[in-house]
């Protein structure tokens, strides 16, 4: 009997295997880091190859774990690093090149191209999308025009493109023996090549990106009960499962979240942090620095939109601290020594490391340490470091209000740093709304799981999974008297200026 949906949660860092029951619950899991790769300055890459190797390997040792066969698993669902762009060979199954990572800015220069015809917003009326290295598009473009037969290749039909989900779909059904071509509306919506309306690449943009459309693959709902493909019987499951659901990793997160109402947000504390607003059926044009893009899409129904803030530096900031500048030894250390000191002490911290996101989309901008006197020290650092986590989340979320005129009830949060209290609560301070952990961690596999549930009818309505959706902990603000975290963030968006045109681009 199938009782239980599989999912593949592809991240920039490892890909793991989560295997759920009905209640939401995990049975089993396996994870594999793989290595990234930095061939210049500000490069980022991924073995492709490596991925696919260690999938098969995830699945097999967590269906192992579990005593579980093909003929217990009702559906698979993948989550994915969304803008990670990867070109292979149809009929080898080999790359071309390695996978280029969602925060590689090689492309910089193409960007600067393109936005000289008609600005940064050139296609924000079609795709939502800003003009930026981030998105996919003119990653396809840099190894269409640098990688030698990629090009030729592609314009006869033999190379593929595809985003992380697109590469493992296409080998789970089989690679060069009949695999599936296909990507979700919401990993397509990243591209910077989708148009929101249609819900199709646009040829317009694809031309002028001189990107040949016939190496893109087929847009499909996130959840789709007429499923994707199914599985090998030689495959790492050893037997024929539905693939029906996909999404990309924060979008996931969202319906992990049960992000499923107009004004819904969560954010995602982890190595960057997204924060994404349900708006319902309506495309939200923002005007102030966010991205428009889908939420997800179940089955034949209207697409769901959203608002979404892109923040480049958090978690890893504190990563930053323990292997650049050493004074922790460990992520969680981080609010230890912020907790030795009882204020920042006037000092803060723009992680604008390879510029800034969302809502600023600053690529001139550089990180910056402002504030520093003779009294300052690591403890001031760290807690710097820490706010300047809750700050950023605020940016965006004020940039929501803004765009849509009110304020958020709740924010909904979700990835290591959750385990900080010291930044869950000065979050909740600094936004005056209660923030929210669920009792679930894995929300970005539990998201995709539900896509692939619904589909398949293991789970019948969104009703009945957001009736499993628990909640772990609350932080709700607190006022004190002596302490007012709106004058701190004024602060804040003056040491932001003090980041921008550094490298004189702009």
């Amino acid at each position: 009997m199938s009782q239980f949906i599989l999912t593949i949660d592809q991240s920039t860092n490892n890909t793991q295997c989560i295997i759920f029951d009905r209640q939401g619950e995990i049975i089993s899991r396996y994870a594999l880091k793989h290595r990234l790769v930095h061939p210049d300055t500000g490069w980022l890459e991924n073995y492709p190859l490596e991925i696919w190797a260690n999938t098969q390997v995830v699945i097999t040792t967590a269906m192992e774990q579990a005593g579980l066969t093909a003929a217990n698993i009702a559906a698979i669902g993948i989550a994915n690093q969304r803008e990670t762009a990867l070109v292979w060979d149809k009929n080898t199954g080999r790359p071309y090149y390695n996978a280029i990572a969602w925060r590689d800015i090689r492309t910089t220069e193409i960007c600067d191209q393109l936005a000289r015809n008609g600005g940064q917003d050139r296609f924000r009326s079609k795709t939502g999308l800003p003009i930026a290295t981030y998105f996919s598009g003119p990653k396809i473009k840099w190894l269409l025009d640098n990688v030698s037969g990629i090009r030729e290749a592609a314009e006869n039909g033999d190379a593929l493109f595809g985003t992380m989900d697109s590469w493992l779909v296409w080998n789970l059904t089989g690679g060069i023996n009949g695999g599936i071509h296909i990507t979700d509306v919401t990993n397509a919506s990243r591209t910077m090549l989708m148009d929101l309306k249609t819900i199709n690449w646009d040829t317009e943009i694809c031309n002028i990106l001189t990107i040949p459309k016939i190496m893109l693959p087929e847009i499909r709902p996130s959840g789709d009960p007429k499923i994707y493909g199914f599985t090998q019987p030689d495959g790492p499951l050893g037997g024929t499962v539905p693939i029906c659901g996909i999404l990309g990793s924060q979008q996931a997160d969202a319906v992990g979240h049960m992000c499923f109402h107009p004004h819904d947000v969560k954010n995602s504390y982890d190595g960057a942090s997204f924060v994404i607003m349900n708006t319902g059926r309506e495309i939200v044009p923002s005007s102030h620095g966010l991205l428009t893009t889908i939420c997800y899409q179940f089955g034949d129904h209207q697409p769901v939109y959203a608002l979404e803030g892109s923040i480049a530096f958090t978690g890893l900031l504190a990563e930053w601290l323990r292997d650049n500048l050493k004074i922790i030894r460990d992520v969680p250390e981080i609010e230890q020594l912020a907790n030795t000191v009882t204020d920042n002490g006037d000092v803060y911290f723009v992680p604008a490391f390879k510029g800034l996101f969302a809502p600023y989309w600053r690529n001139d901008a550089r990180a910056a340490i402002v504030g520093l006197t003779r009294y300052s020290h690591n403890g001031h650092i760290a807690r710097a470091a820490v706010e300047a986590i809750a700050f950023q989340t605020r940016d965006v979320l004020e940039a929501m209000t803004a765009d849509l005129g009110t304020q958020i009830r709740e924010l909904r949060a979700g990835g290591e740093l959750t385990d900080n209290h010291l930044l869950m609560q000065f979050q909740a301070d600094l936004l005056g709304v209660p923030v929210i952990r669920p009792k679930v961690a894995e929300t970005t596999a539990l998201g995709v799981a539900f896509a692939a549930g619904l589909a398949v009818n293991f789970w019948q309505t969104q009703a009945e999974i957001e009736s499993l959706w628990t909640v772990d902990r609350i932080w709700t603000p607190i006022q004190q008297d002596n302490y007012d975290p709106n004058q701190l963030y004024e602060r804040w968006k003056k040491a932001v200026t003090r980041t921008l045109n550094w490298t004189g681009t702009t």
